[in-house]
């Protein structure tokens, strides 16, 4: 896809003067009625398309950020050049045929219009999803101008009525198709639609009522958000053309993992090592929680891959985080790959006592529990 600044011959910096002489010297070379050259009529619906989105603020920090796929097919050519422009023709083919919005094609916006919603990507520690902190975040989003109060035009002056459209909004203009010439009711490109035009444009935005503007914002982020949580920030997105209300700022959260601790709903998983003496006579060892270092108790008999459960020491339940789940612990018994002499002539013992068969197997049994304890 062309560059929109490169086709209409313009820095990226250009205001909105810039902007509108470049689209009308450029149309006028491409004009089909006026250029005869193959290919001619296809850059005059590029150049009208790149207008069309350079020149609203709104999609201009769009198409700035993301490019054209920004635009989500925001900024269909004006004449016919897309599959939008032909929902328009037939909308308004179907429409001349009954009542008083005969041949009116879509209604003209009415009041300003509200300010495009603003996406933020944030990365949040695994222990700040879990208890909820404020942090500090910078967007940049657009702003009303406070030197025209949004207006667009230079204090002391104002907004006069579009000489193009009249004040109305809209223009018509014939459509050739393979079904005949239709009459359209589009869009006054001059005004964008409002019907009025800035005269004496303001100096500080160029005429457009909104500022690009680096913001600092505190957010809360509350307990037991988790990776995919929305949060969102009213009136925070980018501000509406010639004062109109600003749109919202969503934070979209990812959760860092945690080298021990894993989520698992509203439970959190770990694990921990004990020795076979502790698994058998029974311990009381310290873990990792959330809420720092807890006690434990390792019941006598503890079996290898038993849950021991802390209650309440899980996630809190987010818009309710007195509920809070509960850490599940599972439990892996280590056993020695050596022995010294001392505790081989202990268990040795033990394993004499516990013979099936008693003295006369004692070797047999003593050998048999060597090699459970790696010493086979």
């Amino acid at each position: 896809m062309a560059d929109f600044y490169d086709l209409l011959g313009v820095g990226r910096d250009a205001d909105a003067d810039t902007l509108k002489r470049a689209y009308r010297r450029m149309a006028r070379q491409y004009h089909p009625d006026i250029n005869k050259d193959p290919g001619a009529e296809d850059r005059f619906k590029e150049i009208g398309r790149a207008y069309e989105a350079l020149s609203d603020p709104q999609t201009r920090a769009r198409y700035d950020q993301f490019g054209e796929a920004g635009l989500g097919g925001a900024a269909g050519a004006p004449d016919m050049g897309d599959m939008g422009g032909f929902a328009d023709l037939f909308e308004t083919f179907f429409q001349g045929f009954g009542g008083p919005g005969a041949g009116g094609g879509r209604p003209r916006r009415q009041g300003p219009q509200q300010g495009d919603d603003l996406r933020y990507d944030l990365t949040v520690d695994f222990e700040q999803a879990v208890f909820g902190q404020e942090q500090e975040i910078k967007i940049p989003h657009l702003e009303t101008c406070v030197t025209c109060s949004g207006n667009g035009a230079k204090p002391g002056s104002g907004p006069t009525s579009c000489s193009t459209c009249g004040g109305a909004g809209q223009v018509r203009r014939a459509t050739r198709t393979p079904f005949g010439s239709f009459t359209q009711v589009a869009e006054c490109p001059t005004c964008s639609g409002t019907g009025q035009v800035i005269a004496d444009p303001c100096s500080s935005c160029g005429g457009q009522g909104v500022n690009q503007v680096r913001k600092k914002l505190r957010i809360n982020i509350p307990a037991g958000v988790d990776t995919g949580t929305r949060l969102r920030v009213s009136g925070e997105g980018n501000a509406g053309p010639r004062g109109g209300p600003s749109g919202d700022l969503y934070v979209f959260l990812t959760v860092r993992s945690h080298p021990r601790l894993r989520r698992d709903g509203l439970n959190i998983n770990s694990e921990v090592k004990v020795s076979y003496l502790q698994a058998i006579l029974g311990d009381t060892i310290e873990v990792e929680t959330v809420d720092g270092p807890q006690s434990l108790d390792i019941p006598a008999g503890t079996q290898p891959g038993a849950v021991q459960t802390l209650t309440s020491k899980g996630i809190p339940k987010l818009g309710n985080p007195v509920a809070r789940g509960d850490q599940r612990i599972s439990v892996t018994v280590e056993l020695p790959k050596r022995l010294s002499d001392a505790e081989r002539q202990l268990l040795e013992e033990l394993a004499g006592h516990h013979s099936a068969r008693g003295k006369q197997h004692h070797h047999h049994n003593s050998g048999l529990f060597a090699r459970l304890f790696g010493q086979g």
